[in-house]
């Protein structure tokens, strides 16, 4: 044996493309990536876009022939584009199944870039005419979104946000030069430095305006009620309050030349861990720092209404149809409500995954209760709702996959008001009883006790609602309050109900 070879065999190559050679055959990307051309530009560079869209985006190139490729764009995080760039842009994906895990790479991508530190570059493929879809993946606090308000009813975007406050001064200082004008926009410009997906959008959005190049259609890939209209109000709301004199031109070309197609996405992709890692690198023979899982389930569903042309998606399963919302609230509301109640109604008895709550005398019947109890605020033309709720214990029982529940829990101030409060409000209305949506909502209250909370912007305010609010259908009051529910604030019975859950939930029992 060679000292080449004991090196070899101590530290495995990394993965790249003059390794793809000697990756087993099953593990082979579907396209040659050198085919590939940067026709998608993508905000995101995730777990969950690299597991999803990106997967599905190779498949139409492999099974079209036509190039589709993706330069995916990090909005904070230098280390996801360099760990890709060190790998030639290549990463794995392992399904996790329930007999066992399959594991390929994917080569959808053709760039990774990041935000503020490639501005210029950003900005100029979102004015390459080749370039024809935009997708996002930056969570719901990414959109700077305005508590609760509907993006029929007027501006969504809250300027007040001291993100977006300062990207529109940016645009202000930047009006007669760089992108903001007629000028090219670097880091250094105050366009160049802005700091928010939505700005950064916005921007390059007037820039393709200016130039007159092709339509171009913008996809949100987020967890959001409307999330298509979200998205074009929010960067509608930016452009109109921006700096830019041209302004105005710009909205009126964008209303026939930009779409903000509304979507569904559906995939569990739980946090990479490090045994992800080993066991990605002993499938391939090569390490492979940006390693991705999920389960075998996915869905993507798509509002048919492109500006331009896009990937053929369907040719791998994507449903185009007339309207998202059936689909998108049957989503929100059953199984990222569900999770959502896992997530508080576990963590509070001591389980720490999915799997783990499912595993309990409560965790089924829980997530078919709440199905059910939710499924009369549904609008008819979506999934069967008892069908769903069986095919959602199934997922969530996989014994392969082990997704945190503290990873669910993260975030829940923005992440309730979509998923359980217009339902309970729609719910209450009719007079109908809510005793499950009462048990979740008793969970997230425990879960936001000082000693107890997961990760949320709006921490200190939860914590604030304990300690000035100590009795326990006040602090409930308070902490409906501060979601932006000052009516169900006001429910005596709801706030009672869940107040009276409270006790269980401190000594670890869950009664249903």
């Amino acid at each position: 044996m060679t000292a080449s070879d004991r090196t070899d065999r101590a530290a495995p190559p990394r993965l790249g493309r003059a390794t793809l050679h000697r990756l087993p055959h099953e593990c082979r990307p579907a396209v040659d990536p050198d085919a590939l051309r940067t026709r998608v530009v993508h905000f995101g560079l995730g777990a969950f876009h690299r597991a999803h869209q990106a997967v599905w985006t190779e498949q139409a190139a492999a099974r079209s022939g036509e190039p589709w490729g993706i330069t995916a764009v990090a909005p904070r995080s230098p280390a996801a584009a360099g760990a890709l760039r060190e790998q030639d842009l290549l990463y794995s994906f392992t399904e996790r199944r329930p007999d066992g895990a399959a594991t390929r790479v994917v080569a959808a991508l053709t760039g990774a870039l990041v935000m503020t530190e490639d501005a210029a570059r950003v900005d100029a493929l979102l004015a390459d005419p080749e370039v024809t879809v935009v997708t996002l993946t930056v969570t719901e606090k990414g959109y700077h979104r305005l508590a609760g308000r509907d993006p029929r009813e007027g501006s969504v975007l809250d300027r007040a946000a001291p993100a977006i406050a300062a990207d529109l001064e940016r645009t202000a200082a930047g009006a007669g030069a760089g992108i903001g004008g007629r000028g090219r926009g670097g880091i250094g410009s105050p366009v160049g430095r802005l700091s928010t997906v939505v700005g950064r959008l916005a921007a390059g959005l007037a820039a393709r305006m200016r130039s007159g190049a092709a339509p171009l259609t913008v996809v949100s890939c987020d967890n959001m009620a409307d999330n298509g209209a979200v998205l074009g109000a929010a960067v509608r709301d930016f452009i109109a309050a921006s700096g830019w004199p041209d302004r105005r031109t710009v909205l009126d070309r964008m209303a026939t030349a930009v779409a903000f197609p509304g979507t569904v996405v559906d995939r569990i992709v739980p946090a990479t861990t490090d045994t992800d890692l080993a066991r990605a690198a002993m499938a391939l023979g090569q390490r492979d720092t940006a390693a991705v899982t999920g389960e075998p389930y996915r869905s993507w569903v798509l509002e048919d209404s492109f500006a331009a042309p896009r990937p053929p998606w369907e040719l791998d399963g994507a449903l185009f149809v007339p309207d998202t919302t059936p689909y998108q609230l049957t989503k929100l509301r059953l199984l990222n409500g569900c999770h959502s109640a896992l997530a508080y109604l576990g963590s509070a008895t001591g389980r720490t995954t999915v799997a783990e709550a499912l595993d309990t005398d409560w965790g089924a019947p829980l997530v078919r209760g709440l199905c059910a109890e939710l499924a009369p605020t549904l609008p008819p033309g979506g999934p069967d709702p008892v069908a769903y709720a069986a095919e959602l214990v199934t997922r969530f029982r996989n014994p392969a996959m082990d997704h945190q529940l503290r990873q669910i829990a993260t975030d829940g101030s923005l992440k309730l008001p979509e998923r359980w409060l217009p339902a309970l409000r729609t719910l209450r209305a009719a007079g109908t009883p809510t005793p499950l949506l009462e048990v979740a909502l008793a969970g997230w209250v425990y879960a936001t006790r000082p000693d107890r909370q997961a990760a949320d912007p709006a921490a200190e305010i939860l914590a604030d609602c304990w300690r000035a609010h100590p009795e326990p259908t006040g602090t409930v009051r308070a902490l409906l309050t501060a979601l932006g529910a000052a009516d169900l604030a006001d429910d005596t019975a709801l706030t009672g109900a869940v107040a009276a859950r409270l006790p269980a939930l401190q000594s670890g029992r869950i009664e249903l």
